[in-house]
């Protein structure tokens, strides 16, 4: 790893790329210090890489060399352009100045292989594995970022990112149906007799809803502990967790009796912001 400074701009170049593609992430950093969000920055900026790596690609093969760039990268061995991508340089400075643990970031990478191919997600407990090793594992390194880490924080993380990815399998139904991408566990559609080539046409039907709402319900549940566990750890600590404002927005939202699951509902920036600023102050967060 070099100990060398990244360029100036880079900092700059991830907030963009966060801002643009994760404005959720981004928001949310506005609540932390300086030094801290810069940080969690290049956190986000780094899982937005890994994360668009599906959209950037037409076949798998290119897509496993990106993925396989940044594992190298984060194990050492890619030495002068790991300096020259700005987003590597600044999660390596990141990882330096936060003692960030390299196995997760690479674990994370390595995860996101499943999104390179339309193999279906199996059963629940494969859903909150991949889970796990994603949206927990970022909420755990941005806990890490805030302060020193705890059993209470990384208990938290496990809860919040099993909250916020079922959220997020849910709002990206409609996408993912389109590509034949499959995240909603065959387990759960096969328990509510819901044809899988239907999800696939796009046909709302009542098997259908029923199979979310068990997810919806399962969402509620990690998100409820997670919010009775921030007490556990300490203020400072808290901001890395204000992305579950939104994704309690969104549940509520994507829960809405007579929605069509496959009509996109995003949430404007406008409402984003506010979403995360009433979190910030909401009694969770404060107490």
């Amino acid at each position: 790893m070099s100990g060398s400074a990244p360029p100036p701009d880079s900092a700059a170049l991830c907030a963009d790329l966060v801002r643009s593609h994760d404005f959720p992430h981004y928001a949310a950093t506005l609540f932390a210090p300086a030094a801290e969000r810069r940080g969690l920055l290049a956190l986000y900026a780094f899982n937005v890489e890994i994360v668009r790596v599906r959209d950037q690609v037409s076949q798998p093969l290119p897509g496993e060399i990106r993925l396989q760039w940044w594992t190298d990268m984060l194990s050492g061995q890619v030495h002068g352009s790991a300096e020259g991508n700005p987003v590597a340089a600044e999660l390596l400075r990141a990882i330096r100045d936060f003692d960030l643990p390299v196995e997760p970031l690479s674990l994370l990478a390595d995860e996101h292989q499943f999104d390179l191919y339309n193999d279906p997600m199996p059963t629940m407990a494969a859903l909150e594995g991949y889970l796990a090793a994603t949206s927990s594992a970022l909420f755990d390194l941005a806990a890490r970022i805030m302060g020193p880490p705890s059993a209470a924080a990384e208990h938290l993380a496990r809860h919040a990112g099993l909250a916020q990815g079922i959220v997020q399998v849910i709002a990206n139904l409609p996408r993912d149906a389109a590509r034949r991408q499959l995240f909603l566990p065959q387990q759960v559609l096969a328990s509510h007799d819901c044809d899988v080539e239907d999800v696939f046409a796009g046909k709302e039907t009542p098997n259908l809803r029923a199979a979310l709402g068990q997810l919806s319900g399962e969402a509620q549940q990690h998100l409820t502990t997670a919010l009775s566990l921030l007490v556990e750890v300490p203020a400072s600590v808290r901001p890395a967790f204000l992305p579950l404002g939104q994704a309690q927005a969104d549940l509520k939202r994507l829960s809405q009796p007579g929605r069509n699951p496959f009509t996109p509902q995003p949430s404007s920036r406008l409402r984003t912001l506010w979403t995360l600023w009433r979190a910030s102050r909401s009694r969770e967060f404060t107490k």
